[in-house]
């Protein structure tokens, strides 16, 4: 095994965070394809990249990449998800059990919870860590597979887990809305958890700044029949707070 051939070849890829198969065998003329295969396999191995179709990926560029999404994700309508959190709090008097749904808006409400609320469950790892930062004592997290683009836990174990909880008020997110579609995000598997966590909440309160009108996504998993109250930065258009009036639902 080459090991400077190796390190050189991961240096360069970890430069410009990825690379085709066809720039490193240019750049290492002396040895075939096949022979910097294998050392992409090596890398993968030790944990450094990533094989791709064509060549490979830093694994470090793409975890900044996440990151960068997740820094930009919370400062986007920052100023409208804390109106939204601080119009929440409301509903966290007199419950003993809530749902936090996982989500930026529901980020900035866990940081206002007041101690000692009652029993806190949620999907998101982040916002239990958020809850804890800020004095809770009686945070569950629920356990199953975890959506790296938004921090979001769900899955088969998660159902399990949900399926034996009873919950006095459920705050809940979406991705998007729209009056046909009603509430909807991009993955099944968090669709399956929002729709179990509706039928276990006694009452339902949607976090939702105006951004997400009129973005349709692939899986619906409310309406406004099933949620009691939506609480927005400001008042929607007429169309949808005509839907909220027949269908009960409460806008906030």
């Amino acid at each position: 095994m080459n090991t400077k051939r190796i390190w050189e070849i991961n240096s360069y890829i970890q430069q410009k965070g990825e690379v085709h198969l066809s720039e490193l065998v240019a750049l290492f003329p002396d040895f075939s394809a096949m022979t910097i295969r294998r050392d992409i396999d090596y890398l993968e191995q030790q944990g450094f990249v990533v094989r791709t179709r064509g060549g490979a990926k830093s694994i470090s560029h793409l975890t900044r990449l996440k990151e960068d999404v997740f820094v930009k994700r919370e400062l986007e309508n920052r100023g409208a998800k804390e109106i939204i959190a601080k119009k929440a709090l409301s509903f966290l008097e007199g419950g003993r059990s809530f749902f936090l749904d996982s989500g930026t808006t529901l980020l900035n409400l866990a940081a206002l919870v007041p101690e000692n609320c009652g029993v806190l469950i949620t999907a998101g790892p982040n916002i239990a860590v958020e809850l804890c930062r800020h004095g809770q004592q009686n945070v569950s997290v629920l356990g199953g597979s975890v959506n790296t683009e938004n921090l979001s836990i769900s899955g088969a174990s998660a159902l399990e887990q949900l399926r034996n909880v009873n919950i006095d008020v459920a705050f809940m997110a979406t991705s998007g809305f729209t009056i046909e579609a009603g509430f909807s995000v991009g993955n099944i598997n968090e669709a399956q958890l929002k729709r179990l966590v509706i039928t276990r909440a006694q009452r339902v309160v949607m976090l939702m700044d105006h951004s997400k009108l009129e973005n349709r996504l692939p899986y619906s998993f409310a309406n406004f029949v099933d949620v009691n109250a939506l609480i927005t930065e400001d008042l929607p258009p007429p169309k949808i707070i005509e839907a909220a009036r027949q269908a009960g639902t409460e806008l906030i």
